[in-house]
């Protein structure tokens, strides 16, 4: 049993013994404390009782941390503070026996089997393919890779999957602005609408189109091949772009398929028997004031086009079919207000809604020196994601797009992320990683090595202490990333320690003329090793051995 599940265990019991709750499952948080001084982990729960018992949650602390039955070999103590929260600290032989659990599992520490058995899918990216994905694309692109690596490590079997759609208005006015670009190469003179697709890389396809059909094409208005084109051209693009930063699909899901396996016309007819779709005006309505929601909405418009509702109820239908237990749905601050409708319809039809999580995410904004840029490109009116990954590098992007929380507007700083030193956040985890692989070698040169007995209770400096300490939080922090979904948990954690570590790297010399010292030394930095290994895996980054 973990040490935070035994905490939990005892404070819950203590609970029952005194009867100040009916509830057995009665939940138990438990939060790391800030300060050495205050312990390991604290609990609030006596606050939390306080209002149903109508007592001084002081009281109600006092009566728990005396009805506790704790193991002395794990719990040194426990103190009251505050207003009412209960203090646990550990003992150095429990600290211990959590660094001897690291160098044991190995890569192994900090997995879990929360999702063992269950089929997971995370839908993320999801661009059209109308054009180069951009910072934007790539921030969703980055956390939803993150949170399946996440996944995975909780032992759910996980998909990656692409959704989008080569049909509608946004592809026939791509295919146009190729057409178009296409006649202008040929020397013809034509008006080019403003709301078509202006960027260069339209005209590279209408290039491309040139070279290998010469002029037979200017008169093939009514031809697929500049919108088909285009797709390929723009999906392969996009597929370069994501591999550069590790990121590939187990699938692509295309919404024409919802309309020719008849999933559009088998929802409405769904809809319909349960009176929640009527006709007005021409148009065919979602009766989603019957759902809870304000309002009643279009799902098809009186041109005879759905609105992005339907074909998206559609769709996760389907998921539900190909038996996913849990779906992550990522998307833009702008679906904040369109995607409730969805989980409405899919409730309605019988699906369970709770199985769907749905994320958003803030955008992009690059700045350098405090100000706001806009940089230069001959693909758009807008930043490519492959631009900012040649100015700053792949792993560098991936780190800033995951070290601030999905739900606030990220600055992304083009002079910190261009910083090639350790003031740079990301390579100030990987230096801590590198630093210890060349402790290990120089340790391997002077003929010491982890044998199978090292004596770990000679690690007694504080910082030492405060390493490990923060090393067995890594589970923990696994776990909340678990239940957040929220890859910055993981990012902090990460700076925290290798703060701790190159804080005893600068303090302390591993390879001493003790040996055995050495030696539990050399086990420390070899468990810290494995946390940050695991930890950069998490997030997509390489772990290296030279900086």
């Amino acid at each position: 049993m973990k040490i935070e599940d035994y905490v939990r265990e005892s404070i819950r019991k203590a609970i029952r013994q005194l009867a100040l709750v009916d509830d057995e499952s009665f939940p138990v948080e438990l939060v790391r404390t800030r300060s050495r001084e205050h312990g390991d982990v604290a609990t609030n729960v006596a606050m939390k009782l306080a209002g149903t018992l109508k007592k001084n949650p002081k009281d109600i602390a006092l009566e728990i941390r005396q009805a506790l039955d704790m193991d002395e070999k794990l719990v040194l103590k426990t103190e009251i503070a505050g207003p009412g929260f209960i203090n646990f600290f550990y003992t150095s032989d429990l600290i211990y026996q959590q660094l001897e659990a690291i160098l044991k599992q190995r890569e192994k520490y900090g997995r879990n089997s929360i999702g063992a058995g269950e089929k997971a899918q995370v839908e993320f990216v999801s661009a059209n393919p109308t054009g180069p994905l951009t910072i934007g694309h790539g921030r969703q692109a980055v956390l939803g890779d993150t949170i399946a690596n996440l996944l995975s490590v909780c032992g759910y079997d996980v998909s990656r999957e692409y959704y989008f759609n080569d049909a509608g208005r946004q592809m026939r006015v791509l295919g146009d602005s190729v057409r178009l670009r296409y006649l202008e190469l040929l020397g013809d003179k034509v008006e080019f609408p403003e709301e078509f697709y202006q960027g260069e890389y339209i005209r590279d396809i209408a290039q491309q189109l040139k070279r290998e059909h010469g002029a037979s094409l200017r008169d093939a208005e009514e031809d697929p091949i500049f919108k088909d084109t285009a797709e390929q051209v723009i999906f392969e693009d996009i597929k370069k772009t994501l591999a550069r930063l590790g990121i590939e699909f187990d699938s692509f899901f295309n919404e024409k398929s919802l309309y020719d396996d008849g999933k559009i016309d088998d929802v409405i007819s769904r809809f319909r028997e349960k009176d929640l779709a009527f006709d007005q005006d021409g148009a065919t309505w979602l009766r989603a004031s019957g759902l809870g929601l304000e309002e009643d909405r279009v799902i098809v418009k009186s041109s005879g086009e759905p609105t992005y509702r339907l074909p998206d109820i559609a769709y996760h239908t389907t998921k539900f079919d190909r038996g996913f237990d849990l779906m992550v749905d990522l998307f833009g601050a702008d679906h904040i207000a369109t995607y409730p409708d969805v989980l409405a319809g899919i409730g309605a039809l019988g699906y369970d809604q709770s199985k769907v999580r749905v994320l958003i995410h803030q955008f992009v904004t690059l700045t350098e020196g405090g100000e706001k840029v806009k940089m230069s490109t001959r693909k758009a009116n807008f930043v490519t994601l492959d631009e900012l990954m040649d100015l700053v590098g792949e792993e560098v992007t991936r780190y800033f797009f995951l070290m601030r929380g999905m739900n606030s507007h990220l600055n992304f700083d083009l002079t910190l992320a261009s910083t090639q030193s350790d003031e740079n956040p990301v390579y100030y985890i990987q230096y801590a990683h590198a630093r210890i692989v060349n402790i290990e070698r120089f340790a391997s040169n002077q003929g010491i090595s982890l044998g199978s007995r090292v004596t770990l209770e000679l690690l007694g400096e504080e910082v030492e202490l405060d390493l490990i300490r923060k090393m067995i939080e890594f589970p923990v922090a696994i776990l909340r990333m678990h239940d957040t979904l929220e890859p910055q948990v993981l990012t902090q954690y990460l700076t925290e320690l290798a703060t701790l570590f190159h804080k005893f790297y600068f303090e302390y010399r591993v390879v001493t003329e003790e040996a055995e010292l050495s030696q539990a030394r050399l086990a420390l930095v070899a468990a810290a090793k494995t946390i940050f290994g695991s930890g950069l895996k998490i997030l997509g980054i390489s772990a290296p051995e030279r900086m």
